[in-house]
């Protein structure tokens, strides 16, 4: 199911789950110089959105944002590699993709939403998410052999 939805106040801006009008070298240069994906290779990139629910904005068909979610649509969601290209921040575009992710209908019935940040906490504050109240019950497992994942 394809969701699209124009921005209110800006009928220029569209956001889309289309992976079709995904511009994947704008997703790729983004993410590898990000903190959280620095480095990344493009074929990471491309195996990432082939297999996640993803959601570009665009002005006038030019990806402008980008977020993936990872999810089965019953237990859980992992949010990831959420961006607004920086000529495009501070216009409430980020908030309003947040919120476009969190009505997405498939995503109504998942109770267990989790996500990364190194500096954006207040932001998903506001969408309820918070911090971990047991951290300690959550575990992760490196591989180090593979490139680290976006």
């Amino acid at each position: 199911m394809i969701y699209e939805i124009q921005h209110n106040s800006r009928s220029e801006i569209l956001l889309s789950t289309d992976n079709s009008k995904l511009d994947i070298t704008t997703i790729h240069d983004f993410l590898k110089n990000s903190y959280w994906a620095k480095d990344v290779l493009m074929s990471v990139v491309e195996k990432a959105i082939k297999n996640s629910l993803c959601f570009g904005i665009y002005e006038n068909s030019k990806q402008v944002g980008f977020a993936r979610v990872i999810s089965d649509y019953a237990t859980s969601a992992l949010l990831r590699d959420v961006f607004i290209l920086d000529p495009y921040q501070g216009q409430g575009l980020g908030k309003w993709l947040i919120e476009c992710i969190l009505a997405y209908p498939a995503l109504q019935d998942v109770p267990k939403w989790l996500l990364g940040t190194k500096d954006a906490h207040e932001l998903y504050r506001r969408y309820g998410f918070e911090n971990l109240t047991a951290p300690e019950t959550l575990m992760i497992r490196l591989n180090v052999k593979v490139q680290s994942d976006t």
